[in-house]
């Protein structure tokens, strides 16, 4: 029967060896990939953090999300476990958490000391960095407290609670961490706002085919207000006098923590080669967060830019078309200079045979009469 360990040297009640399987199971989404192990070596590291309740078995979180005025003190607990085939030494701490350049929710490194909910957070020894092992499908209750500071300001603050296994390799070693994400929403004047600050567009598509082109667009979202906001993001693009070059598409950007900013890239497929295109995002910005109390009205944002999308196959119709027209008309030109120069001529040679022959009518006619005559 499995049983776990907890700071003050207690035995957790053995169901938790189930749910702890539960446990490693569900937090497969949470638990960063692992580099094949060779065949001969059966051994495989395993991290697993999940937030538990009162009664210290999961319940049912994914993320650790508060509501706090500043000053106060929130008291909570996460399990961590080993989900490995060998006896681990764990390392647990908080940290802060930012956006990476691709928008995606990011920690600082282990090596970085932390300034807002990671400096925050402290266990049950005062510290902020609790070490211990545990065997194989074996658990640890970790309570934790947090002590917003009395000038913090208001808005969302994120960070999260990382479990660490350093495993040792044989060049380098690697350091496994998983981690729970803390947003603790501060009480005060909050400012829910995303902006487009570039947006960028290009049009790519084979010169043959003049109605198989895609419209890639590159923009950058800001978030300058306090609140961490994700949107759902609507892309479209439309041509001469509004007509749509393409149907609206659908898609979403994840959390944007405040004061951050992330890069994305959207594509548009079947749009054809109409010269002028004009693709624009309009984004719905709202609160991911679990609990309904934080949700908030935000406002649309949107962007549009301008494409030129040659229709070269059309071009190159159009000027052999012209140049057949050209080709044509210079050919009736030159047959009517042609023939009208021919008709000159015959009316030429007609009127000199005709001189011709009114000479030579008297003189024959003279020579028909005798001497007397």
């Amino acid at each position: 029967m499995l049983t776990s360990t907890i700071p003050s040297g207690k035995r957790i009640l053995p169901p938790l060896g189930a749910l702890l399987l539960a446990l490693v199971a569900a937090l497969a989404v949470l638990t960063p990939a692992s580099p094949a192990v060779a065949a001969d070596d059966p051994t495989t590291v395993g991290v697993a953090t999940r937030p538990a309740g009162a009664d210290g078995r999961p319940d049912g979180r994914t993320r650790l999300n508060y509501s706090a005025d500043p000053g106060q003190t929130i008291a909570d607990q996460v399990l961590v476990g080993n989900t490995g085939t060998q006896r681990q030494d764990f390392t647990v701490y908080a940290t802060d958490a930012f956006n990476s350049g691709d928008g995606s929710f990011a920690l600082l490194p282990t090596a970085e000391t932390p300034t807002q909910v990671g400096a925050w957070v402290t266990f049950a020894d005062g510290s902020n960095r609790l070490q211990f092992s545990l065997e194989p499908n074996e658990a640890r209750l970790v309570p934790f407290t947090m002590v917003l500071p009395a000038d913090v300001t208001p808005g969302d603050h994120a960070g999260g609670l990382v479990a660490s296994v350093l495993e040792a390799g044989a060049q380098v070693s690697v350091d496994r961490r998983v981690a729970t994400p803390i947003y603790t929403r501060v009480s005060g004047e909050l400012q829910p706002r995303l902006t487009i600050s570039s947006f960028d567009a290009v049009y790519q598509g084979d010169w043959w085919n003049p109605f198989g082109g895609t419209v890639k667009i590159l923009y950058t979202v800001d978030n300058p207000g306090n609140v961490a906001l994700s949107a759902n993001l609507d892309a479209t693009t439309v041509t001469w006098f509004g007509i749509p070059a393409t149907g609206t598409r659908g898609g979403s950007i994840p959390n944007l923590l405040p004061g951050n900013s992330g890069t994305y890239e959207f594509t548009l497929d079947g749009v054809g080669q109409w010269g002028y295109l004009n693709p624009a995002v309009r984004l719905q910005p709202f609160v991911d967060s679990p609990d309904a109390s934080q949700q908030l009205n935000v406002s649309t944002v949107s962007r549009d830019s301008v494409v030129i999308a040659v229709p070269w196959m059309l071009l190159i119709l159009l000027v052999l078309a012209a140049g057949v027209y050209l080709y044509i008309r210079w050919r009736r030109r030159r047959d009517e200079v042609r023939t009208q120069e021919w008709i000159e001529y015959t009316e030429k040679q007609a009127a000199a045979k005709a001189a011709a022959e009114a000479a030579a009518a008297p003189v024959a006619a003279g020579a028909g009469k005798g001497p007397d005559e």
